[in-house]
């Protein structure tokens, strides 16, 4: 008598492959360019960036020599206080891209700089051209700490945003900008620059389903990324006080031949002048 076969797809999985699946479910997860984009990111920004900063040394960003061919008028001129020198604050200084190229061509500038990352402070103090008689470093999360209470309130002649905004939530951004507002002298002004709307990364980016929420996304690495529109912006900057002095988008066609990619780059630019005071909600909600 024979005895009829159970079909295979019904038959039990042996247990020992069970462990190995279970394994390997818990490294998919693990992983953050396996987990789906989620809050968790920009809320650990601090982990991310240290994590960056200790793995590219100050070897990622180059240095940002164009800085006194946009806006170098605005850091040479007139003394903008009592001891002979301009005061910068570069909010988001990383290793140095920026202010290294600025006291280059502009030595007579004090900056202070900070950053959310511990590493990139260290990496900017060790640093063959710092010098404390120039540079004020410090680490600082300009979402939750004052900056009135580091370099006291109207202090400041010129604030730089050199990719930085982009890094933080679209909800955290007014918060970083009143802040800023608060250190700025009367007349002072913020140099913005960062991410458009349509970069060639962005792109890339939202094909891998990396969006967190509109026009923010989350790299493999677990930094984090916000493509700015001239509107998102110039409202952004009015909502914190702000009047806008000039803004364009740049755009650039780049090569890589080595991986027969062409990429289509876009930034933004923005001045941004300080306002005696804050326009009423009325004039907000109107815009």
């Amino acid at each position: 008598m024979s005895i009829p076969l159970a079909p295979l797809q019904n038959l039990p999985r042996p247990s020992l492959l069970r462990p190995i699946v279970a394994v390997r479910r818990r490294h998919h997860r693990s992983h953050p360019a396996a987990v789906r984009p989620s809050l968790h990111f920009p809320n650990n920004a601090l982990k991310y960036w240290d994590s960056f900063y200790r793995r590219h040394q100050d070897k990622f960003f180059k240095d940002r020599h164009y800085l006194e061919k946009d806006w170098g008028q605005y850091f040479s001129g007139d003394v903008g206080s009592s001891n002979g020198k301009k005061i910068v604050l570069e909010v988001g200084c990383g290793a140095g891209n920026t202010i290294f190229p600025l006291l280059a061509s502009f030595p007579e500038l004090y900056i202070h700089a900070c950053d959310l990352s511990p590493h990139a402070i260290k990496l900017l103090k060790s640093h063959a051209d710092h010098k404390e008689t120039q540079v004020n470093a410090f680490v600082c999360n300009v979402t939750e700490e004052d900056l009135c209470d580091r370099l006291g309130p109207s202090s400041v002649d010129i604030v730089t945003l050199i990719f930085m905004l982009s890094a933080v939530l679209p909800s955290e951004m007014p918060k970083i900008l009143q802040n800023i507002r608060g250190v700025l002298k009367p007349d002072g002004c913020v140099l913005f620059r960062d991410y458009a709307f349509g970069d060639f990364a962005q792109v890339k980016l939202k094909e891998k389903n990396r969006m967190i929420t509109e026009n923010f996304y989350v790299r493999g690495d677990g930094t984090c990324s916000f493509y700015f529109t001239e509107e998102f912006l110039s409202n952004l900057f009015l909502g914190a006080g702000f009047l806008t002095a000039d803004m364009s988008i740049y755009k650039k066609q780049i090569e890589n031949r080595l991986r027969s990619v062409t990429m289509d780059r876009c930034w933004i630019r923005g001045i941004f002048n300080k306002q005696d005071c804050r326009l009423p909600d009325s004039v907000l909600t109107s815009t």
